[in-house]
Parts: C-alpha cells; sequence; structure tokens
C-alpha cells in the first residue's frame, strides 16, 4: 500500500477511536483526524472507518476467539478496519496486514499479527455470520412500533448501505446528468448512482449543477411545494440540502440555523450552486421573526435513527438517552415556528427518525395544541404508496425501497394553518 494510503488508515482508525471511545459523530472525528490529507485522501479515510464501523459487529464476532480480552480501542479499531478491507473491500490480505502491523501502537505489532494471520488461517467464513443488528434500546423500540420482519428488513439495509443520492439545481435535466453521471433516474426526479465516488470530482459539482441529499431528505421541501415569489422559513436549516430546493423553486428563502459553522456550509453549498437565501444565525425557539411566511419548513433535530444506512457510528454514540427532551424541543420549535406562519400558510414538519415519539405523535400533539392546524395530505404521483400513513401523513422505512437501493428513514408531515 502507498503512503497516502497508510495515512488514510491511520486517519480511520483515529476518528473510528473517538467515536467507540469518545462518542463523538464520526463527522466531528473525521475533520481532525483527516484534516492533513488531501481530498483523495480524506474521502477514502471516511470511505474506510464508515464501513469498518458499518462491519463492526460481524468483525468483533470473528475477531473474538483470537482474542484474550478486548485491546485498547484504537488497536481493536485497527483490527476491525483490517477485517473491513480484507473481506468487504476484498482488498489483498498480505498487503492489509502488513500494513495493519505497521499501523500497530508499540508492543501491539505483535498481537495485531498475530490476531490478522490466525482470522485468515483458522476464522470461521465471513458471510456465515449474521449481519450486524440493531442496539437493544433502539431495536426494542423499532420491534414495537414496526414490527420483526420489517427492522430484520431494516438490519439489512443498515448493513448493505447508502447508493449515492443527487438533487438537482434545474428542472428538466434529469435525462442529461443522469447520462452524464451514470446515474439512475428515481421516481421523484433526483438521481442514484450506483457506487461511490469523489464527490468534487463528478460532472457538475463545481458548476453546483446538483448537490448530494438522500432521496428521503429531499421529500420534505417537495411537499412544502415553495413556489415562486412566496416567503418560505427553513428552520434548522444545515447543511443546507432543503434550503437549496427552496431557493431553487424561486422562493424567497429564509434559511435560520443555531450554529455559525454549519451556517458557513450552508452558505457555501448556496455560493457554488448559484442560489440565494437569506442566511440567519440564531436559536429558533427565541428568534423574532421580521414578518409572517407563506411556509415553513421544520427539519428538527432528533436521534437520527433513520440514517444508520450512512452513519453508522450513531451505533456507537447514541444510547436511548435523550429522547425526551429532543421530543420536548421538536414540540417547542413547531410551536415556534407557526407563530411565523400566516394564516392560510403551510408548515412541514420532518425528522429522519424511525422513532414515532419523533415523527406521528409529535403531529397529534400540535394538532391537539393548536386547534387551527389541520393535516393536508401530499400529493403527487412520485410518492411511493408504501409511505403514506392513515393519518394522511409519510412514513419512510430505510426497506421501502430494497429494490432500488434502500432509502433513509424519514417523516414528514404537511400541516395547514386555517384562515
Amino acid at each position: 500500500m502507498t503512503k497516502a494510503g497508510a495515512e488514510s488508515r491511520r486517519a480511520a482508525v483515529a476518528a473510528m477511536t473517538s467515536v467507540t471511545d469518545r462518542r463523538q459523530l464520526l463527522g466531528f472525528a473525521l475533520e481532525r483526524a483527516a484534516k492533513a490529507l488531501d481530498p483523495p485522501g480524506r474521502a477514502r479515510a471516511g470511505r474506510l472507518a464508515t464501513g469498518a464501523l458499518r462491519w463492526a459487529a460481524r468483525s468483533d464476532r470473528m475477531l473474538g476467539p483470537f482474542l484474550q480480552r478486548m485491546p485498547e480501542g484504537r488497536v481493536m479499531n485497527l483490527l476491525r478496519l483490517a477485517l473491513y478491507e480484507m473481506f468487504v473491500e476484498l482488498a489483498s490480505a498480505h498487503a492489509v496486514v502488513d500494513q495493519s502491523v505497521s499501523l500497530a501502537p508499540r508492543g501491539k505489532t505483535g498481537l495485531v499479527n498475530a490476531v490478522l494471520r490466525n482470522v485468515l488461517r483458522r476464522g470461521q467464513d465471513w458471510d456465515s455470520l449474521p449481519l450486524p443488528d440493531l442496539p437493544k434500546w433502539l431495536r426494542r423500540r423499532l420491534v414495537e412500533a414496526w414490527g420483526r420482519d420489517a427492522v430484520l428488513a431494516m438490519e439489512a439495509e443498515f448493513a448493505a448501505g447508502a447508493k449515492l443520492d443527487l438533487t438537482l439545481r434545474d428542472s428538466g435535466d434529469e435525462g442529461t446528468w443522469a447520462q452524464r453521471l451514470g446515474a439512475v433516474l428515481r421516481p421523484d426526479g433526483g438521481l442514484r448512482l450506483a457506487e461511490a465516488r469523489q464527490v468534487s470530482t463528478l460532472p457538475g459539482y463545481a458548476d453546483g449543477a446538483w448537490w448530494v441529499q438522500d432521496a428521503a431528505a429531499a421529500v420534505a421541501a417537495r411537499v412544502l411545494d415553495a413556489r415562486p415569489g412566496e416567503s418560505v422559513l427553513d428552520l434548522c436549516c444545515a447543511p443546507g440540502g432543503k434550503t437549496m430546493q427552496l431557493a431553487a423553486s424561486g422562493a424567497a428563502v429564509t434559511a435560520l440555523d443555531v450554529s455559525s459553522e454549519r451556517m458557513a456550509r450552508v452558505e457555501e453549498n448556496l455560493a457554488r450552486t448559484g442560489l440565494a437565501a437569506t442566511c440567519v444565525v440564531a436559536d429558533a425557539l427565541s428568534w423574532t421573526s421580521p414578518g409572517m411566511f407563506d411556509a415553513v419548513l421544520v427539519d428538527a433535530p432528533c436521534t437520527g435513527t433513520g440514517t444508520l444506512r450512512r452513519h453508522p457510528d450513531l451505533v456507537f454514540v447514541r444510547d436511548g438517552s435523550g429522547i425526551a427532551e429532543l421530543a420536548g424541543l421538536q414540540a417547542g420549535l413547531i410551536d415556534r415556528a407557526l407563530l411565523s406562519l400566516r394564516p392560510g400558510g403551510r408548515l412541514v414538519f420532518c425528522t429522519c427518525s424511525l422513532l414515532p415519539e419523533e415523527g406521528e405523535e409529535q403531529v397529534v400533539a400540535a394538532l391537539s395544541r393548536h386547534p387551527d392546524l389541520a393535516i393536508g395530505t401530499p400529493d403527487g404521483d412520485w410518492i411511493d404508496k408504501l409511505w403514506r400513513t392513515p393519518g394522511g401523513m409519510l412514513r419512510i422505512r430505510p426497506d421501502h425501497w430494497r429494490e432500488r437501493g434502500g432509502i433513509d428513514g424519514f417523516f414528514v408531515a404537511r400541516l395547514e394553518k386555517r384562515q
């Protein structure tokens, strides 16, 4: 392996250890661990860390017979990464073992060498081992909500990982861009690439013709159906995918987020795509709106349990605590957003969560608090019938697009404020 490849692996292990030992989100951990790498190196470090964390449970099963005790975090993650490379990426076993030994901490090279060579000589067949299952706290809740068979199907999608989804800036160019990028046109007009690629090198990236956005994440803005000239508020807007969708519609968009760092990403994305929005850094719960809006989108902070296909680090970071606090924050954001919504306007509430208390239950509670609200059932032949709930909301599960390569879990509801 090249020196650059070794540095990407070193960064991947460091980022993984920040996740497993310090419960940092992988995105933040990679910013520090891969800071010195060039863009291809950073991209590879991210792919390695994400893949190794996704398959960590299966790796641990294979490693178990050859470990008398669990080694320190960075050694365990180095072993997990090695197994991922050998058995998922199908890299040369000899090269992976040699590189792993060279990256091992002082005093641990013999352990790493012996364990990996024993795995290759006497380990179980990788494909015969069970798929990684969800943490007990989450699995219990999801089985209660959706049933055991649905959860098994979701776990298979989590293990498979996510395809690369793109949202186009300009409608009408879908066929052209699908051909240029070698992508498949989704039913909702977005594009899907079957294989991961370095995004910044793809045609159209530098010109801002599209942005990366999971198919499920793109649903909320489409359901809001912003129109040219309308005033639209996007609360909790970072990293800006929905903001760009709304701006591309011709609406006058105000994008608000509490984080200045995250808002900087929104501004960078707007600049790259040539789209415009008024960006405000403020706490949505205390911000005073300068006027009333025709439509409001609330993409509320949540557990993120629907995004495990892309964020397997959440298995290590989340433990089921804080759900009640998040639910309270979500309710507060809905109430605050309604103060900025004109009579006759519409509000879309969404979360990337699979938990009913962060979705359906929030809407039921909001309707009871606000008698002037009603559910507006989204229409459009692009909406999969499996997403629709009896109450007129949309519940998207990762197993709903199994034949297309999966989709993130998401909840979306459109509420209308009576005149």
